[in-house]
């Protein structure tokens, strides 16, 4: 019996080493890998530049409290407010750390300026923010917050899509909007442009914060340093992860110098937020990203994928109930229990994949796949489609 929490369905499948898009079990069988722990590992396993740097910081100082001046968290701080619309920076350790920091900072801007009642903010059913007690009030998922008692107060909650929905809901009590630009766990699927440039209106037109939930979308997944961009608007704040440390634990909190400067000493802190170590992996990883033609290649192999699965749609209608997501941020609304799919390419087709809300199955490879790496993909999803079909059970349906 493990000493563990039982708070995972783990699968019994370990792994010893990575290389690219590949994991290797313990018996070293290799294993396609478009889960990346689940949109983390952006630039796949075992890259050399950013192992490098590890060692490199190891040799250093890991950490030190943020009572102390630390230059790579100055660095990095520095060129993400230099790529960025932000003029301040929050370093975390992980994305619902930064979507705490996020709702902490959109309430203090409204407190420090004298409207301590506007604390309240609209949010979105088939949001996912995060694991913490503010993180699942605000994504209002009755399943995450079932057993823990009343929910935080100040969050109310609409179907996305609908902008006068959303102004229905703005109040005297109203200090934020928070959105997914691609709602990953709640199945991927992409907020159109018209809407994100409309909830930008609405914040400007009733003195709202945009706050943008970019922890799976954001850091080049959809082909852009960030998934907003694609819509041409700004937001006042936004939570950023996952990708940021490319396996290495490590979110921020990103904003614009009018919202950030009612945070002053005392009204938040992290121990290990931001510490050496991470920082220097932040900046390898950003190094990378911010490489010359690298995100134009993501945006490339993005649009690639999008092919790639309408011919598999095309092929196999009979399974593909829809396709979603943008970018490298993909998702196949599945006609058959997405779960069952899921073990079904793990076991028999060694890929790896994840499920997600509305029986998708969610595709996140690493940023760095080829497009013969796409189609091994998609060719062991045809595979898993094929075998499906041959089976006894599904040869009587359609008898």
């Amino acid at each position: 019996m493990s000493a563990l929490y039982g708070t995972y369905a783990r699968s019994e499948l370990a792994f010893e080493r990575g290389k690219g898009v590949r994991l290797f079990s313990q018996d070293g069988t290799p294993y396609l890998d478009f889960h990346s722990g689940i949109a983390v590992n952006a630039l796949g396993h075992g890259d050399e530049y950013v192992v490098n740097a590890l060692k490199a910081a190891a040799e250093r100082v890991w950490h030190t409290s943020n009572v102390f001046t630390i230059p790579e968290q100055e660095k990095l701080g520095q060129r993400l407010v230099d790529n960025t619309f932000a003029d301040a920076c929050f370093f975390t350790n992980s994305g619902t750390e930064a979507i705490e920091c996020a709702i902490k900072t959109a309430r203090h801007h409204f407190f420090a300026n004298g409207q301590p009642d506007r604390y309240e903010i609209i949010a979105f059913t088939g949001s996912f923010h995060g694991r913490t007690l503010g993180a699942i009030a605000a994504g209002g998922n009755p399943s995450y917050l079932e057993g823990f008692g009343p929910a935080l107060e100040g969050f109310v909650h609409t179907a996305p899509g609908d902008l006068a929905a959303v102004e229905a809901l703005i109040s005297d009590k109203t200090c934020g909007i928070l959105i997914e630009p691609v709602q990953g766990e709640g199945g991927v699927s992409a907020m159109p442009v018209e809407f994100m440039r409309g909830l930008r209106a609405l914040c400007d037109k009733h003195g709202l914060l945009l706050i943008l939930d970019e922890v799976q979308c954001g850091y080049g997944r959809t082909g852009r340093f960030f998934a907003h961009e694609w819509s041409g608007i700004t937001p006042d704040i936004m939570a950023v992860a996952k990708g940021i440390g490319a396996g290495f634990p490590l979110g921020a909190c990103l904003a614009t110098a009018e919202v950030a400067k009612s945070m002053v000493p005392g009204t938040h802190g992290s121990t290990y937020g931001g510490n050496p170590l991470a920082c220097a992996i932040g900046n390898a990883v950003l190094d990378r990203l911010m490489a010359p033609g690298f995100l134009d290649e993501v945006d490339r192999m993005g649009q690639r994928l999008a092919w790639h699965l309408q011919q598999l749609q095309q092929r196999f209608p009979h399974h593909v109930v829809e396709l979603r997501g943008k970018g490298l941020l993909a998702g196949i609304k599945l006609a058959t229990p997405v779960k069952d799919f899921v073990l079904r390419l793990r076991n028999d087709q060694h890929m790896l994949a994840q499920s997600a809300g509305d029986n998708v199955l969610r595709l996140l490879p690493p940023l760095v796949i080829t497009e013969a790496d796409i189609e091994e993909a998609v060719g062991k999803i045809a595979a898993a489609f094929e075998a499906m079909d041959a089976e006894p059970s599904a040869q009587a349906r359609s008898a």
